[in-house]
């Protein structure tokens, strides 16, 4: 039997006042580049999930939010390569601060139903229908 290293990553619905979502651009250079994804990161080990996703808000976009304020909505199991990505997807709807792309090209504000025209991460797809029924 093959033993897979899971690989655990956070990221954040952030929905605004008009019910959209904040997406980020992926920079050239990094592994699926100029896709469109939503913020967070990897958990380091011995961190919580919450923890990890609030200290990659503040990293990525330098907005402040409090594990409170998270909610969990989903998750989805891809492979990555000789890894398991299991992805942790949040709501947030309240933070403080203004997004701004500290380590993306770019960030935009959409609907869910937009999404589906956008080029995401694979983890990213399976995510979309259900966060268009929740918000």
């Amino acid at each position: 039997m093959t033993t897979i290293s899971p690989l655990m990553v956070v990221a954040a619905a952030l929905v605004d006042a008009d019910g959209r979502v904040l997406l980020q651009q992926r920079p050239p250079g990094k592994p699926m580049a100029d896709l469109w994804e939503f913020p967070g990161g990897k958990v380091e080990p011995g961190e919580a999930p919450e923890a990890a996703l609030i200290r990659e808000l503040e990293e990525e976009l330098g907005i402040r939010t409090h594990a409170s304020c998270l909610a969990p909505a989903t998750f989805a199991s891809e492979p990555l390569g000789d890894r398991h990505l299991l992805l942790l997807l949040y709501v947030c709807r309240k933070w403080q601060g203004l997004p701004e792309a500290r380590h993306a090209t770019a960030l935009q504000w959409v609907r869910p139903a937009q999404m589906y025209a956008l080029e995401m991460p694979p983890a990213d797809l399976p995510l979309i229908g259900l966060l268009d029924s929740l918000i």
